[in-house]
């Protein structure tokens, strides 16, 4: 079994993903719980709400809150924070202090609708449940405090006496997945084989009987229109989906079952050709923020939620415990430099939900009436906290776990996934291996990992996007058998490469995507004026890279043309070649709606 490396065994050192790092330990950790004292989400656990109360708690602020714990407890096992542990400490001691004698922990299920406790499939009571396990076995291997541990281990064995032993509750499995991937780790945590049993338990009973769920949904909304190891194509909510499919995934892994491997790589590939964005981004309607059919991937429209881009790297990454292929570590890479990262802003302190790949202001204005919306337009800038704020947190648990991505190790092999300024050091029998990494990834393709404490087999990726190495590959990775001390260099040389998609992605025919190395690129039109759709980009002309002065990231230049303006033209007149040459400017699809409302886009014209 190839086993993920730790990400608290690993120290990213320097370059983008230490100062997205810093980012959210400076920033971001507190400006997401700002938000959430404001809104009333951690004072819920007190248990005090009641009727006529402002900040009434809603079915899914306990997972609100798990996921920054969680957060949290990363950030903490990197270094310690008083401050960080002393608010989970006092909201775990408000958790011991309101959880059932039976186990049973839950805000909206105690204090505004007791009698409806495990009654309704799609009122995420389970959801929450995962979300709080996790972050107390995240919690746990942080700081080896155990409250939180017992807490959520007396509430996994009371969702086992309910489910699976009496079977008194009004659904079987949970309308939104999540804890079926938490029971595994609660397994791993604690050693408790009847965690694992009852993951299986949720995975296996999806979709093998009709369950009620919605009157405004079918059941594959939430994947239960087949049994699991019958499904073959990404359908429904995405974000539900692809934590299915990682739970699907670490099962499989662990019981080495056949049928749900395959399930998984069926899925995965169907998601990867026919229904993810170049960015990474899955989800294309807002219509139940889910998949639909194969190639809709409309760019004003894209939905592609935060969570659902979060999800599918980590589906991917469990991916590579089956084998060493580079399919899915480049997806990795896709998602955790663009439709991932797009979800954050530069300064770390807003967010967005959705992730369009183009937007045009004024379309925002063509429904008039607030009660006569026909169309979900994705919002134009990034929000401090939601509604439904599920994305701000995850970003706190994912950019500190960000190494879990980078190296993985079979006892033999080291397969390196990911490139990114680091060391690490891992367990080869009696002795220790130090792995350091030297790279200013993915400013530059230029990669250094050198070995020592021993000898040992070193599995490379080398990126789907770099077609100039010139050694034998299996699966995309590059082996080598390296001696205690030596070094292995790498030159990925980033250049600017115009992508197109297949025929069948109507929406993207006739244009072009800007990509350097791992990184797609977007035009504004504070860079460019307005209109961009009018702007061709000179297919032979050399983009020239630089820094963009104002929002100090990466840009591209490159000679574009325009039509001239002519405000006395009619609305249609015969074709014209009245071009007047510009300068483009491009900057990283992650880098957008840091300036205020503007035009953008990913898909452009080409002369």
């Amino acid at each position: 079994m190839i086993k993920t490396v730790d990400f608290a065994k690993t120290r990213i050192t320097g370059g983008f993903w230490k100062k997205k790092q810093d980012m959210v330990r400076k920033t971001t950790v507190k400006a997401v719980y700002d938000r959430f004292c404001d809104t009333g989400r951690f004072d819920a656990f007190k248990f005090e709400w009641k009727e006529g109360m402002p900040n009434k708690p809603h079915i899914f602020w306990d997972s609100d809150v798990a996921k920054w714990i969680e957060g949290a407890a990363y950030l903490t096992e990197l270094k310690r924070e008083p401050w960080l542990e002393r608010i989970v400490d006092e909201t775990v001691a408000l958790i011991e202090k309101n959880q059932d004698e039976n186990g049973y922990f839950n805000i909206y299920f105690t204090v505004v609708e007791p009698e409806r406790r495990f009654r309704t499939r799609n009122d995420h009571e389970l959801y929450c449940a995962g979300h709080l396990m996790e972050a107390a076995v995240a919690y746990y291997k942080a700081t080896g405090k155990k409250k939180f541990l017992d807490c959520m281990c007396r509430y996994a064995d009371y969702i086992e006496k309910r489910f699976m032993i009496d079977r008194d509750t009004g659904f079987t499995t949970p309308g939104h997945e999540e804890i079926e991937l938490a029971l595994v780790r609660l397994y791993e945590a604690t050693g408790e084989e009847r965690y694992f049993r009852l993951a299986e338990f949720f995975v296996d009973k999806r979709g093998a009987n009709d369950e009620p769920f919605t009157n405004w949904a079918a059941s594959s909304y939430c994947q239960a229109h087949l049994p699991v190891r019958e499904q073959n194509t990404a359908e429904g909510h995405a974000v539900r989906a692809v934590y299915l499919y990682c739970a699907m995934a670490d099962l499989a892994l662990r019981n080495g079952d056949a049928e749900l491997k395959k399930a998984c790589e069926t899925i995965f590939e169907d998601i990867i050709t026919k229904k993810m964005y170049i960015t990474g981004g899955i989800g294309s309607s807002s219509c139940g923020e889910a998949f639909t059919v194969a190639y809709d991937l409309s760019n004003l429209l894209a939905y592609t939620e935060s969570c659902a881009a979060l999800g599918l790297a980590l589906f991917a990454n469990r991916m590579l415990c089956f084998e060493a292929d580079s399919k899915y570590s480049d997806v990795v890479e896709r998602v955790i430099y663009n439709g991932f990262m797009s979800s954050v802003s530069l300064d770390g302190k807003s967010f967005f939900y959705e992730n369009p790949l183009e937007i045009i202001p004024y379309l925002h204005t063509r429904d008039k009436s607030a009660n006569n919306r026909s169309i979900h337009w994705p919002q134009m800038t990034r929000s401090e906290v939601f509604g439904c704020s599920c994305c701000p947190p995850n970003i706190v648990r994912f950019i500190p776990s960000i190494a879990n991505m980078l190296y993985s190790d079979d006892g033999e092999t080291l397969y390196v996934h990911q490139f990114m300024q680091s060391c690490t050091e891992l367990r080869r029998g009696e002795g220790v291996l130090r792995v350091e990494q030297r790279t200013a990834y993915p400013e530059n393709g230029k990669v250094r990992i050198t070995v020592s404490g021993g000898d040992t087999r070193v599995a490379v990726r080398i990126p789907g996007w770099y077609d100039g190495y010139k050694g034998e590959t299996v699966k995309g990775y590059a082996y080598f058998d390296v001696k205690d001390g030596q070094t292995l260099e790498f030159d990925f040389k980033m250049s600017v490469r115009l992508m197109e998609a297949r025929a069948e992605a109507v929406f993207d025919c006739g244009k072009y995507a800007v990509m350097r190395g791992p990184v797609v690129y977007c035009m504004e039109s504070h860079d460019n004026g307005e209109l961009l759709r009018d702007i061709r980009l000179d297919g032979r002309a050399r983009f020239v890279p630089g820094k963009h002065a104002e929002l100090g990231v990466p840009m591209l230049t490159v000679r574009a043309y325009r039509r001239r303006r002519d405000e006395s033209a009619p609305l249609y007149s015969p074709r014209h070649d009245s071009l007047e040459q510009i300068s483009a400017k491009l900057i990283p699809y992650y880098a957008f709606a840091n300036r205020g409302v503007c035009e953008m886009q990913v898909w452009h014209l080409v002369k």
